[in-house]
């Protein structure tokens, strides 16, 4: 199959200096994009370089630098602690950011641009293990709903333009990942990063006894941010919503979006287990049931991008550890 992209694009990812948009700009340099002696090129302005949330920004920045392929992993992004406190800033930010970014790549001719959602998207009691087809289909969980809502509106403005302008772009629905880069922050971290940060200091620390949000039942996907990377480089390369061969939803519909992740979960509980013992920790884990719990099992259906030939290749226990001795190097004594 004749890739979708060429050695001459120009690709800018937005949100280049997080964690998942260095883990693709990382992965776009591997496979040997952006090399300007090929006549490429990889644009990665930074938030004071490009500021995403102002339009003419962006429109100035659009038609100075005329970028072929866009992918969108800029987001404001947090816990359930922060999405709780701060639903407006994650509703207006996240739509500002979505737009700006998508309605300007269409007006300037970009030729392929790849947004990336969130598995929060789905309803918060899915079917097991969650198909596209589950997207609006229930209420969404109320501790990340802004954010979900946001992301939503971003899958719906790409599905629009590409019905009714002929634009070129798709969607990707991560589960939750972890990796370098991650946002270790004592309150706007996700499950994963908060996790290694507790133990990691704990053991260095040598506390008695580190607190974990919740019962520890709820069940979670977590996938590493270079098989994300992985998965985003591999559908821009080869996959076409409007190919006869393409993904189909169950009425034969194509589908504009497709879940990413590794098609196995694990109880919070066993990965607080596991991460403990990656960190040599022996004291006591606490349970604090007076924090919400969250979705109660969220695990993605991956069928259909599996369809087109790609796989995650990082394990859970092996992603942990080369996490946690990341996390001790860069981010432990700073």
């Amino acid at each position: 199959m004749q890739s979708k992209i060429s050695f001459q694009e120009k690709f800018y990812v937005a949100g280049a200096n997080g964690m998942v948009g260095s883990a693709i700009s990382q992965k776009i340099r591997e496979r040997g994009y952006g090399d300007e002696s090929l006549g490429g090129k990889l644009l990665i302005p930074s938030r004071k370089e490009l500021n995403l949330l102002n339009l003419e920004e962006v429109k100035d920045w659009f038609s100075l630098n005329n970028p072929t392929v866009v992918i969108l992993a800029a987001a404001k992004v947090g816990g359930i602690l922060a999405n709780s406190l701060y639903p407006y800033d994650f509703l207006i930010e996240n739509l500002k950011i979505q737009n700006n970014i998508i309605q300007t790549a269409w007006l300037n001719g970009t030729k392929r641009l790849l947004f990336l959602g969130s598995s929060c998207i789905y309803p918060k009691y899915a079917k097991q293990p969650i198909r596209e087809e589950e997207l609006l289909n229930g209420e969404l969980e109320k501790t990340n709903e802004s954010y979900a809502i946001a992301k939503i509106a971003g899958i719906k403005l790409c599905e629009s333009l590409r019905v009714q302008h002929g634009f070129d772009a798709i969607s990707l629905m991560p589960t939750n990942l972890y990796g370098p880069k991650d946002n270790y922050h004592n309150q706007n971290s996700h499950v994963m990063a908060s996790l290694i940060r507790k133990f990691c200091e704990a053991e260095k620390f040598k506390n008695d006894s580190v607190k974990c949000w919740g019962s520890g039942r709820p069940e979670r996907e977590f996938m590493h941010v270079e098989d994300l990377a992985e998965a985003v480089v591999f559908c821009l390369e080869n996959w076409d919503p409007s190919d006869k061969n393409a993904p189909k939803d169950c009425n034969n519909r194509g589908l504009h979006y497709l879940n990413v992740g590794t098609g196995h979960d694990i109880a919070i509980s066993k990965l607080v287990e596991t991460i403990s013992i990656e960190t040599n920790f022996k004291g006591e884990i606490i349970w604090d049931n007076s924090k919400p719990d969250g979705t109660p099992k969220k695990l993605l259906n991956i069928d259909k991008i599996k369809s087109l030939g790609w796989e995650p290749k990082i394990v859970l226990n092996e992603g942990i550890r080369r996490t946690i001795k990341d996390y001790k190097l860069n981010y432990l004594d700073k």
